[in-house]
């Protein structure tokens, strides 16, 4: 059984993959931001020694997008420079490293839906300070590191601690009390459950890939407010939903419009992931437990 050590384990997807690992028979040892922090390389390398892991995930991200936006050495320093470490003490050590990026290192400008290989462009610090973090670890250690990307993240019963939720617990939330909710329909994307990327991702270490960059996210595509619309049917609320088309804008920052991930490589070895609206389904049946 190999093991593997994951960083990030009080995350959306953290949780998911410690409790998914075992099935897929991997032995898991991780640790929270208390317990190990990212940035602190001689931190990382203890961490690898003690636990002689085959495999580190790492899932710890600044990923609150207009927070990167004001603060973005702090945002470098994670998505970028730690990752560039890891990459480098897993070489050392000779073990896998995975790492997630975003849809956000693209600008949304194709039209349709991005392969593993279409070429970069991202519109804001969050998907310049990630891009950074691809490039350090592919170059670092390009016969060991897998870059998975992916598109809208939620999972968990209180979602991501930095962000104080995700975006389906947070707009049940808003909607409370209000007759109608203004969400983006300019915005077309793949939003993806953290239990099925989680599942994803560990059948992708069990497969016979080569390394490298791969997108993983439930298929299908949609608008924010499509999303919603569907969130707002499972949860039996009748808040009505009203599609506005902000051009991509939240504040002073650019958002991709069409920013949906193709999963090519990944499907060709097998591993496909749910439609988005199964992901959903399947989150509140989580959450309804």
């Amino acid at each position: 059984m190999k093991k593997i050590l994951l960083i990030g384990k009080t995350g959306q997807l953290g949780g998911e993959l410690i409790k998914d690992a075992s099935v897929f028979n991997f032995a898991i040892i991780s640790f929270d931001r208390t317990e190990l922090d990212v940035t602190n390389e001689a931190q990382v390398e203890e961490k690898i020694i003690a636990s002689q892991p085959d495999i580190l995930i790492n899932t710890s991200a600044f990923h609150v997008v207009p927070k990167c936006e004001t603060e973005p050495a702090a945002a470098m320093a994670v998505n970028f420079v730690a990752v560039d470490k890891i990459a480098r003490l897993c070489k050392k050590h000779q073990i896998k490293f995975v790492t997630y990026s975003t849809d956000y290192v693209f600008d949304g400008e194709k039209g349709s839906a991005y392969e593993e290989n279409d070429s970069p462009k991202p519109l804001q610090i969050y998907g310049i300070s990630k891009l950074a973090g691809e490039y350090a670890a592919v170059n670092a250690y390009p016969e060991g590191t897998f870059i998975i990307r992916t598109n809208g993240l939620y999972g968990g019963a209180t979602g991501s601690p930095d962000k104080g939720g995700n975006f389906v617990l947070n707009i049940i939330k808003e909607a409370k009390g209000k007759n109608i909710i203004e969400v983006s329909s300019e915005q077309i994307v793949s939003p993806t459950y953290a239990g099925d990327l989680s599942q994803a991702t560990l059948k992708l270490l069990g497969s016979r890939a080569e390394p490298g960059i791969y997108h993983l996210v439930n298929e299908g595509q949609c608008s924010w407010a499509e999303f919603t619309q569907t969130i707002f049917r499972l949860a039996g609320i009748e808040t009505e939903v009203k599609p506005v088309d902000r051009g991509g804008a939240s504040g002073a920052m650019k958002r991709p419009k069409f920013s949906v991930l193709k999963n090519t490589k990944a499907k060709a070895l097998g591993i496909e992931l749910p439609s988005w609206q199964e992901g959903l389904k399947s989150y509140f049946n989580f959450l309804n437990k």
